[in-house]
C-alpha cells in the first residue's frame, strides 16, 4: 500500500488562513480521514496485495463536491465500509480528482487528462470536466487527435469535436499516420474518408485506410486479403476514395496490390487515368478541396469599429454581396460572422448576375467559433464549397445566403475596393441583410472570401 503519511505540525490551522489552504492540507492524509479508496484489482491472494494503492479521504469534502459521493456516503443506501475498492481508475488520476475537490486545483497532463475526464464525468464534477475539455482543445495535435475525437463524440462536446476536425483537415497526413488512426471505429473511418476538406494526397489516404483494414484483420484473427478488406471497409468507404485523382504509377503499384477493387472497377479507373475517353466512374473524380490549393482570404473590411452586436429577434435573414475583380479566380468558400458557439443553417449560392445562372451552391449546418484575422479576433464560421467555382474577371457576381440563426455582427470598416493576392476586388453593392419582416441594414455579415488564383 502507498499512503501519504504527514507529520502534523502543532496548530497547523493557524498558519493557513483560508479554508482552501486548510482543506488542501488534509488531501491524501490520514488526518480526520473516515474512508479509504483502494485502487487496483486484487489477484485473490490476500488483501495486502502489493499492486494496490490507497488514498485516504474525507466523506464530507467529497460529498459537497459530487452528488455521486453524496449518495454513496449519505444516501438511503449509504456505503458503510471504511475501505472502497475502485478497480476502474488509476492512482494518479483519482488523486487529481480529489485534489480538485479539496483545492480547486488540478495538474493535467497528456498522460492523465483522459482518465481525469472519465472520473469527472463519472462523479459529476462538471467544472473539472470543462477544464479537461479545455486542456484537450488547446493541446490536441495530429499524434493524438484520433484518440481525443471519439471521447469528444461520446460526451457530445461540440467545441472539442470541431477542434479535432480542424486538426484532421489541416494536418491530415500526420493524423492518419498516427497509431490512433489504425484503431478507430469503422464509423469514424467512414466519416474521414467522406470528408472533402482533408489536406492529403489520395494515395497516402488510401495507404492509411489499407493499413486500418490490415490491423482489423489482426484484431479479428483473420487473414487480411483483398476480399476481407473490402468487406470490413464497406462500400461507402471504398467508393469514397478518390482513385481517379491518383497518379497512374501510384494506382498501379499500391492500389492494385491491395486487391480491394473488382476487375471492372480497375478497368474503368485505368481508363479514367489515361487519355482514353470513358464514361464517368463510380468514384469521386475531384481532388479534395483543401489539398494542393494555395488559398487566400479576401476580407471585406480592414478593422473592427466596435464590440459585436446581436439581434436575438432576428433568427431568419438573408444577405447578399455583389462584386467583380480584375483577374480570374477560383472561389472556395465564404466566411460569416456569428454568435460564439451557435449553430447556423445556411443555404448559399454564387451567381453570375449577367448570365443569371448559379455557379455554385452549398447547404448545411455550421457552428460558430472564435476565429482570428488581421483585424483581430471575431466570432464566426466558414462555408466551404464542395468544389472551387471559377469566376471570370470583369464579371459581376453575387453571393447570396439564406441563414437561420442568431444575427450577430461586429461593427466593421467596410471597404469599397480590396487588393488580395494581386487581384483587385470592387464591391459596388455592399452586403445587405434583411430579416423575415423585410427590414435591413448595410452592415455586412459576409466577412471574407477564400480564393485561389
Amino acid at each position: 500500500m502507498s499512503v501519504d503519511i504527514k507529520v502534523v505540525e502543532e496548530n497547523w490551522q493557524t498558519t493557513r488562513p483560508t479554508i482552501r489552504e486548510r482543506s488542501k492540507f488534509i488531501l491524501n492524509s490520514d488526518l480526520f480521514s473516515d474512508v479509504k479508496f483502494v485502487i487496483g484489482r486484487t489477484d485473490g491472494e490476500s488483501e495486502s496485495n502489493r499492486g494496490r494503492q490507497v488514498i485516504p479521504a474525507h466523506k464530507f469534502v467529497l460529498s459537497i463536491s459530487s452528488p455521486v459521493f453524496e449518495a454513496m456516503f449519505y444516501g438511503e443506501l449509504a456505503e458503510t465500509r471504511d475501505s472502497i475498492e475502485l478497480p476502474d481508475c488509476e492512482y494518479d488520476s483519482l488523486l487529481e480528482l480529489f485534489r480538485y475537490m479539496y483545492s480547486d486545483e488540478v495538474n493535467l497532463s497528456e498522460s492523465n487528462v483522459m482518465a481525469v475526464l472519465y472520473l469527472a464525468k463519472k462523479y459529476m464534477v462538471p467544472s473539472l470536466a470543462d477544464k479537461c475539455m479545455a486542456y484537450l482543445e488547446n493541446n490536441v495535435d495530429p499524434s493524438d487527435v484520433f484518440s481525443v475525437l471519439p471521447v469528444a463524440q461520446k460526451y457530445e462536446e461540440k467545441k472539442l469535436m470541431d477542434r479535432c476536425w480542424e486538426v484532421i483537415d489541416k494536418q491530415t497526413e500526420e493524423a492518419v499516420k498516427s497509431d490512433g488512426f489504425a484503431a478507430i471505429e469503422r464509423s469514424l473511418l467512414e466519416a474521414v474518408v467522406m470528408r472533402d476538406t482533408l489536406s492529403i494526397e489520395e494515395i497516402e489516404l488510401f495507404k492509411a485506410v489499407d493499413l486500418w483494414a490490415t490491423k482489423e484483420g489482426e484484431r479479428q484473427g483473420l487473414p487480411a486479403d483483398g476480399a476481407f478488406k473490402r468487406r470490413v471497409l464497406g462500400e461507402k468507404v471504398v467508393k469514397g476514395l478518390r482513385f481517379p485523382t491518383m497518379k497512374q504509377n501510384d494506382f498501379a503499384s499500391v492500389v492494385l496490390d491491395s486487391k480491394i477493387l473488382t476487375p471492372d472497377e480497375i478497368i474503368t479507373i485505368i481508363k479514367c487515368l489515361s487519355p482514353v475517353p470513358t464514361y464517368p466512374v463510380e468514384f469521386p473524380e475531384i481532388r479534395r478541396s483543401s489539398f494542393g490549393v494555395n488559398t487566400h482570404r479576401c476580407c471585406t473590411y480592414d478593422r473592427f469599429l466596435k464590440s459585436p452586436s446581436a439581434d436575438d429577434s432576428c433568427t431568419k435573414w438573408t444577405c447578399t454581396l455583389e462584386f467583380l475583380m480584375d483577374n480570374d479566380i477560383t472561389l472556395h468558400g465564404v466566411g460569416f460572422f456569428g454568435a460564439l458557439h451557435s449553430s447556423y443553417s445556411i443555404d448559399i449560392a454564387v451567381m453570375d448576375t449577367e448570365e443569371k445562372q448559379v455557379m455554385g451552391s452549398k447547404s448545411g449546418e455550421f457552428f460558430s467559433n472564435n476565429l482570428k484575422c488581421k483585424a483581430g479576433c471575431y466570432n464566426g464560421f466558414e462555408v466551404m464549397l464542395d468544389s472551387g467555382v471559377v469566376l471570370v474577371k470583369n464579371t459581376l457576381y453575387r453571393i447570396q445566403a439564406a441563414v437561420t440563426g442568431s444575427l450577430t455582427r461586429p461593427g466593421v470598416n467596410d471597404l469599397d475596393t480590396v487588393l488580395c493576392a494581386g487581384v483587385k476586388f470592387g464591391f459596388n453593392h455592399r452586403a445587405d441583410w434583411r430579416n423575415e419582416n423585410g427590414s435591413g441594414t448595410s452592415s455586412s455579415e459576409l466577412n471574407y472570401f477564400s480564393l485561389s488564383k
